[in-house]
């Protein structure tokens, strides 16, 4: 007979997970070393029942595949690491990411897993950093990993890890880091170990599939209410791929077939020559339109794998989206945020009230590398933000990361370790579309070399730029510049370089994009378009032409004056449209 789990019961446990999910985090951080995970948080844990299914966490859907192939023989103390996305079957989508594995056991029963993967500052290959703008294979970017036991049976397995850590041009940082996860995951062993001693082991369980079954039904009611049986389509753009070939097409089908929902990329791009191939494991991408429908439609639910048997990928294969070996993968978060993109473009055509424009749409890196003036070899790694877009309930976030409880590096670590300063870091005027709601800006970063070295960037939207939604305009583009010592006048670089020789006194203007707006900007307050143009968020002749707003010599709204001005404006322009594009590159499906 199947164990009963009481309400009361059932809630510790939830919560006792979740916290055991965020104290992973704080382990992580507290042991790492690298800037990418200590500062910016670029790691992920998840708490996953007996059969690998994630019951917390912010990605799940790996741990069946890594284990099939082990045939069920995992031990207490074992702990697995991998980075090849090709041989976990896209559980992680690039070779930076180190992931690891620890198999929980209770009285020597399996009851779970916990798992994280983070971001390595290198991991070998042509270019620091380990992602080459131009990369045309897998081969091209670093060492990889198949799933094998870094500790058997509690024991660490030296000759992997020195394999590992020789690969690397940063070998301090990504010890350190793994060790980070590592104790992450058994922090996560530790207190569901806890859980089974005071609940009893049988409840436990018993409690994690009740948690995936409440989620599987309440993911139904979603699946009902907001996706149609006749299918939307929606289709955006990458850029390019650094090797000279774009924009690449994405486009998403979305409809519901009995009770489930059908998510289909049929009619995306081939798989690129260059490196933004986005290698997803099916489950992932469920887990990614379970987590957007979540947190659109109900925010209540718990976000767990409960539901992935409600859902059907259609990946094309040879597509960007389920590349062939040995497509190079190292830069597919292009891809990645795009995915995110067209989730919205699409669901908001039949919730139009719930969806967001689109964002930023990549996550951009800057890298420094050289020898500081003692002769030691540095390599600084930072991963930007942009403008996140504007939403139902408010006004898009200036400056913001698209991931969870990612934050910007602080400037003075960067100062203090690195040779380099900062010498700017705001908003991008003008950069987040107009709207009822106004699309968050990008961010202006520029960067003062205090010593010689090179500097490898990568970042998109700088063709496409984020689209407004339901009368929201578009949000600015992005852009990159070299102003050389001694000089004033910027040099345009492109969005994607690498090995960009600098001397001391160079500056890197690093601009990223903003995002779209979300309804009509002729219905914003006026005294909130006034105030963004006292925060420098919004320029006055923007406010004009965008927003119809007239302000008074000292920046406040005149209020008579913009409604005469947002009358004619109405006259002229009609009815506000669904999407705002901006550009329109020659293939552009509209959305149906």
């Amino acid at each position: 007979m199947a164990t009963k789990v009481d309400p009361i019961t059932l809630d510790i446990i939830e919560n006792a997970l979740k916290n055991a999910r965020f104290e992973m985090d704080g382990v992580v951080v507290r042991i790492s070393l690298s800037p990418v995970i200590r500062e910016q948080h670029d790691e992920f844990p998840m708490i996953c029942n007996e059969r690998g299914q994630m019951i917390v966490g912010q990605f799940g859907s790996y741990i069946p595949a890594i284990v099939e192939q082990f045939e069920a023989d995992v031990n207490e103390g074992d702990v697995f690491v991998w980075n090849d996305p090709y041989a976990c079957k896209g559980s992680i989508s690039h070779n930076n990411d180190w992931c690891v594995m620890m198999p929980i056991f209770h009285q020597e029963v399996l009851v779970g897993f916990s798992s994280i993967f983070g971001h390595m500052v290198d991991v070998g290959g042509k270019v620091p950093g380990s992602m080459p703008f131009d990369a045309r294979s897998i081969w091209e970017e670093g060492l990889r990993i198949p799933p094998v036991r870094i500790y058997d049976k509690g024991v660490l397995n030296k000759g992997v890890l020195d394999i590992m850590l020789n690969n690397s041009r940063t070998p301090d940082m990504n010890r350190s880091d793994l060790m980070a996860l590592i104790a992450g995951c058994r922090t996560a062993s530790r207190r569901v170990r806890e859980l089974c001693d005071r609940f009893g082991r049988e409840t436990y369980m018993a409690a994690c599939d009740m948690l995936l079954d409440r989620t599987r039904e309440a993911m139904k009611v979603l699946i009902d209410k907001y996706i149609s049986a006749e299918p939307v389509s929606f289709t955006d753009y990458v850029d390019d791929d650094g090797c000279g070939n774009g924009p690449f097409k994405m486009t998403l089908s979305i409809y519901r077939r009995g009770e489930k929902a059908v998510f289909d990329w049929t009619g995306t791009d081939d798989q690129a020559e260059g490196p933004i191939n986005f290698h997803i494991h099916e489950g992932l991408c469920k887990l990614f339109f379970g987590v957007y429908m979540i947190m659109a439609f109900d925010p209540s639910i718990l976000f767990n794998e409960g539901f992935y048997d409600l859902f059907e990928v259609v990946l094309p294969e040879g597509s960007l989206l389920n590349p062939r070996f040995p497509a190079a993968l190292s830069n597919r978060l292009n891809t990645h945020t795009r995915f995110f993109d067209c989730q919205a473009g699409a669901l908001g055509q039949r919730a139009p009230h719930l969806s967001m424009a689109a964002g930023y749409g990549t996550s951009p890196h800057f890298i420094f590398t050289g020898m500081d003036e003692k002769g030691k070899y540095f390599q600084l790694m930072e991963l930007l933000f942009g403008g996140v877009p504007g939403r139902p309930r408010g006004d898009g976030l200036d400056g913001h990361a698209w991931w969870p409880l990612f934050s910007a590096t602080p400037i003075e670590y960067m100062e203090n370790y690195y040779p380099i300063l900062i010498e700017k870091y705001r908003p991008v005027k003008d950069s987040g579309g107009a709207g009822l709601h106004r699309g968050g800006c990008g961010i202006e970063k520029v960067y003062h070399m205090l010593a010689g070295g090179r500097v490898f960037i990568h970042d998109d939207r700088e063709v496409v730029p984020p689209w407004g939604i339901n009368g929201g305009l578009h949000g600015g583009t992005s852009s990159k510049w070299l102003i050389k010592a001694g000089t004033a006048t910027p040099e345009r670089i492109p969005s994607k370089i690498d090995n960009l020789k600098v001397n001391p006194g160079d500056r890197i203007v690093f601009k990223t994009a903003g995002s779209g707006g979300w309804g009509d900007p002729l219905e914003r307050a006026p005294e909130l378009v006034a105030r963004d143009v006292r925060y420098e968020l919004v320029s006055r002749e923007l406010a004009q032409r965008d927003y119809a707003v007239v302000l008074t010599d000292d920046l406040k709204a005149d209020e008579a004056a913009t409604q005469k001005a947002r009358t004619e404006a109405r006259r002229v322009r009609g009815e506000p449209s669904a999407f705002d594009f901006g550009f329109t590159p020659p293939e552009r499906l509209s959305a149906e």
